[in-house]
């Protein structure tokens, strides 16, 4: 499993930092960065937490 972030709709707001900081981080600009996009194995749930918690649909998640 991999994960993006889709900069042009990422508005900032850090939840997905807060969720999941092994994986997320917020760049120079304030909007989220994958920091690790290959997702490692038991982190799976994390990440797509994360992702169903983003506002405005910006964490891309690829199986």
């Amino acid at each position: 499993m991999k994960v993006h972030v889709n900069k042009d709709t990422c508005i900032g707001c850090g939840v997905c930092v807060a969720l999941a900081p092994k994986y997320f981080k917020l760049d120079t600009d304030g909007k989220s960065v994958a920091i690790k996009e290959e997702v490692d194995a038991g982190d799976e749930e994390t990440v797509k937490n994360a992702a169903m918690s983003c506002p405005t649909q910006s964490i891309i998640i690829e199986e």
